[in-house]
């Protein structure tokens, strides 16, 4: 704006100082005009500082300058609510004015300021009385920002799930914040991934995004830091942490299982898989099919049996009596199998195709009659060859001249097949003589269990408690008859006739076991299933808990469980019940495979998932090994007259059978283990057969015997065999019933003469032989009557208390048995010959002390005196048996008689008290010499000391 130039002239000066010489009253009127200054203002603060820079400059004027006080600006002035500026003249006379800010001001909390400003005169004079003010002018003031905040992130974890497999345009995005108030220290322009090596990225929006496709069994979670840049180029001061979880495919089948399953026996029922779901990717199931199978085809023969012997089964399971085993363990009396290949236990046996056995005369009838039963274990696989040949389990054929076949069971091309022939004088018309059945299981190698019912004309087999019917039946003519000998055979036919040397034929190739033949009877359904019946198997614990809708359906040896239902959870909860159970008290321990296959249908679709198989198995641990002990009296005499008597002598009437098992116990802390002996527990448990054998010479059948009452056994699983070698009781059944069975055996002999002891060995088992018990050995003494007078003193002696003694078993057997024993005949024999002995040693010591004292003696005395008496290698050999006489008089030997009976009470008596002080010894030698002093008379006739053989 131009300024007015004044042309006053020459007469300035002069007109200035007139008027100031004129006084106050000319004043007011020189004050006349208002100071002035712009509209309007903009100015700019930076934050944090006082200074305002103001666009154009703060600057009054006045037009009454340059008069003093009229002419100058003396103040400006803000109106406003609190402004934090205030405006200062820097000249008045110039009118020059600064805005600054009377605090630090923050642009975070206001960004511009607009206020009113004014600019005063200094009035008219130094008073400032009759000021003047400008007019108003705006002043807008904007605050310029600092970069001094560091951009932060809204969340502390940022966390995003992905998929495998997939390629994200975006997976999860973070977001940074900055305080500052200026959009370019506010705004974020840049994420920075900081961790290294990740196959991630993110853009400037905070987009992070997958690299490359992400598998979830090589990393299941990716944790990686992110930070944020302002647009002054300024980082967060703390870097946020980013969780990326990787889910696998969305596979259908179960989850939550485990492939190890353990098991204890004597645990009851344990569940395979408590916890288990399944998975079906939210696809629309209308229907799920699964079946559970307990797979234990490698498990003894199929799964696990009882491994009792074939006899001890069949009684345990109410058999009809008579069966004969044809494949028995190999022993003195069935030594048919010894040369067949067998498993460890000699239960099962192996046939190669090139081996058989015979099976002596007698073993069999010849006559099986219309009823017979044959029964087996067989595990068989396919036949080598298009057309194999036959394959026999039993035969019996000519032994010699011709080659005919009377029975024989044997598989052909994968068939069994049971022939029999008839005899003419038996049926003389077209008759059925093969039977065929068709089965895949006979050539599976699997072990399953045969029984063949004979009821001529009608056969029927049975193959694991099910009933088949052949499917094809050819007639023959029946079998001429003829003297040639029977040839009984298993494993191979015999082939006696029309070769040039007899020989087997048709050799097995398989496993066999428990093979018997019943004639005259057949056995029913209910021993059949008995006698394949598995001890372990699935089960369903609380089946009434199963939800609505569930089917479910176990096979015979319930191996195999089939689970239907149209509702997941209620499938789920019906697995989660499914266990496993073995009843066998010493179970078969090992792997038992478990094998889980489902189908599962959808709505409108045949199959619509395929859901995986599970493989899993049940360990089954092994059982504490029971220790099986037989205790009672092991020796014993009686008089022979109760040997011949009717009844015998029982020879076990105090025999106790007990079992333990060995647990040790857990220590509180370390040094308590080494001081924790093992704890021997009793526990009861089955026995399945115990043996009386005779030791040395068997049992001569003309003059002894063991017997014991068929009554006894009445009511129990046992049965019992006699013969020259012992007695033997089998069965299944509790050692109780065992005990009581084996009290009741006698020996019996009614020819004593020639016998004078007998000893005995018993033995029992449980499992066929898997746990045996101790070998107890029982002596019997046979007491004649013969020799009177010696039998009369060694009754005298038999009934005295100090000669019963008690045997000790040792400590490590289940307890200790205390029993009194009557001693043998040698044992009485033996105590007279020691008692003698000490009576002889002692009357030498007497008389070289009366030699010493007496040394004016008689002949007798002098000769005591010169000997040298040394008793230390003493040895005197009496025979008790040997009565001593003398050619004395009737009188005398009365005496002396009387007098040896003292001497051999004296003896015995100190023969009992030997383990007394030397003290009590020398007062007992004192009575003994008064004794003698009474006595010595007789005594020197008595007795003729034989001195000839001493050392001197």
């Amino acid at each position: 704006m131009r300024r007015r130039r004044c042309c006053w002239g020459p007469a300035a000066p002069l007109l200035l100082a007139l008027l100031l010489g004129l006084g106050s009253p000319f004043a007011a009127k020189v004050n006349k005009h208002k100071p002035w200054i712009e509209t309007s203002y903009h100015g700019v603060i930076t934050e944090n500082n006082d200074t305002v820079i103001l666009d154009p400059p703060l600057v009054a004027l006045d037009k009454d300058a340059p008069v003093p006080f009229a002419g100058e600006i003396c103040a400006f002035k803000i109106h406003g609510q609190e402004m934090p500026f205030e405006a200062v003249v820097l000249n008045k006379t110039s009118g020059e004015g600064r805005l600054r800010a009377k605090s630090p001001v923050d642009c975070e909390l206001q960004k511009e300021y607009t206020f009113i400003i004014q600019a005063y005169d200094c009035g008219s004079g130094p008073g400032g009385r009759n000021w003047k003010k400008s007019h108003k002018a705006v002043v807008h003031i904007q605050v310029k920002d600092v970069n001094e905040f560091s951009p932060a992130f809204k969340e502390s974890v940022y966390k995003a799930t992905v998929t495998e497999g997939k390629i994200y345009d975006s997976i999860l995005q973070v977001e940074a914040i900055d305080e500052d108030c200026s959009p370019q220290y506010s705004q974020i322009c840049n994420y920075e991934i900081v961790t290294t090596d990740v196959p991630f990225a993110i853009d400037r929006n905070g987009n992070i995004r997958n690299t490359e496709k992400l598998n979830y069994d090589n990393q299941h979670q990716y944790e990686i830091k992110v930070t944020a840049f302002d647009c002054g180029q300024k980082h967060a001061l703390e870097d946020v942490l980013v969780r990326v979880n990787v889910k696998p495919v969305c596979k259908p089948g179960w989850q939550d299982w485990d492939k190890r399953i353990e098991y204890k026996p004597g645990s009851g029922s344990k569940p395979l898989f408590p916890s288990i779901h399944l998975e079906t990717c939210d696809g629309p199931v209308s229907s799920i099919h699964t079946t559970i199978e307990l797979q234990t085809n490698y498990i003894g023969k199929g799964c696990d049996r009882e491994t009792y012997s074939e006899k001890s089964l069949q009684k345990l399971c109410g058999a009809s009596s008579g069966a004969i085993d044809l494949l028995p363990s190999p022993s003195a009396t069935t030594n048919w199998t010894a040369g067949l290949l067998m498993d460890n236990n000699g239960m099962i046996f192996k046939f190669d195709g090139k081996q058989g056995a015979k099976i002596p005369d007698g073993i069999v009838p010849k006559n099986l009659t219309d009823q017979f039963t044959i029964t087996l274990w067989m595990k068989h696989g396919p036949s080598p060859g298009l057309r194999a040949e036959k394959e026999t389990i039993l035969c019996n054929s000519d032994k010699t001249e011709m080659n005919r076949h009377h029975y024989a069971l044997y598989v052909h091309n994968c068939r069994l097949v049971f022939l029999l022939r008839k005899d003419f004088d038996q049926a003389d018309t077209f008759r059925p003589a093969e039977f065929h059945w068709k089965l895949d299981q006979i050539c599976d190698k699997e072990w399953h269990y045969y029984v063949v019912n004979v009821e001529f004309p009608v056969v029927t087999l049975y193959m694991d408690g099910t009933t088949y019917e052949p499917y094809l039946v050819t007639n023959d003519w029946p079998i001429h008859p003829s003297h040639i000998a029977m040839q009984l055979t298993v494993g191979a036919c015999w082939q006696g006739g029309e070769v040039t040397k007899p020989r087997f034929a048709q050799y097995f190739h398989g496993s066999l076991a428990s093979l018997t033949i019943r004639p005259g009877k057949i056995e029913s359904q209910k021993v059949i299933s008995c006698l394949q019946a598995c001890k372990e198997g699935l089960d369903i614990n609380s089946l009434e808990s199963l939800g609505q809708g569930i089917k479910y359906h176990f096979n015979p040896s319930q191996s195999v469980l089939v689970v239907e239902g149209d509702d997941i959870e209620n499938i789920n909860q019906a697995l989660r019940k499914v266990s496993y159970i073995n009843s066998r008290q010493f179970p078969t321990a090992g792997v038992r495979r478990l094998k889980v296959s489902s189908k599962v249908q959808c709505f409108g679709e045949d199959v619509c998932i395929s859901i995986p198989d599970i493989d899993a198995y049940v360990m089954v641990f092994q059982a504490n090994e029971p220790k099986i002990t037989i205790s009672g009296t092991d020796h014993f005499a009686r008089p022979a007259a109760q040997f011949e008597s009717e009844r015998g002598v029982t020879l076990l009437p105090d025999i106790r059978i007990v079992s333990t098992v060995t647990k040790m116990e857990h220590p509180v802390d370390e040094h308590d283990r080494a001081n924790k002996p093992a704890v021997l527990e009793e526990m009861l448990h089955n026995l399945d057969f115990c043996d009386v054998l005779v030791i040395g010479t068997e049992l001569d059948p003309e003059q002894e015997c063991l017997e014991l009452d068929r009554a006894e056994l009445q009511g129990k699983h046992l049965d019992a065999t006699n013969s020259t070698a012992g007695y033997s009781v089998y069965g299944v059944d509790s050692m109780n019933n065992y005990e009581q069975a084996l009290r009741q055996i006698r020996y019996r002999n009614w020819d004593t003469s020639a016998t004078f002891d007998r000893k005995f060995r018993v033995k029992c088992s449980e499992l066929n032989g898997r746990y045996t018990s101790n070998e107890f050995n029982l002596e019997v003494n046979i007491l004649h009557s013969s020799n009177s007078n010696l039998m009369d003193h060694i009754n005298h002696m038999i009934v005295q208390p100090q000669f019963l003694q008690s045997v000790h078993h040792p400590e490590g057997s289940t307890s200790a048995v205390h029993n009194s024993v009557v001693p043998s005949v040698a044992t009485i024999v033996i105590i007279i010959c020691v008692s003698i002995l000490i009576f002889i040693i002692t009357l030498g010591v007497y008389r070289i002390r009366t030699a010493h004292q007496h040394s004016s003696s008689d002949n007798e005395g002098s000769k005591e005196n010169e000997m040298d008496w040394d008793d230390s290698a003493l040895t005197i050999t009496v025979n008790p048996m040997e009565k001593y006489e003398k050619p004395h008089q009737r009188e005398e030997e009365s005496d002396e008689e009387d007098i040896e009976d003292e001497e051999e009470d004296t003896s015995s008596a100190e023969s009992d008290e030997s383990e007394e002080e030397e003290e009590d010894e020398e007062e007992e030698e004192e009575v003994i010499v008064q004794k003698r002093d009474k006595q010595k008379v007789t005594r020197q006739e008595q007795l003729e000391w034989d001195d000839s053989t001493l050392p001197y």
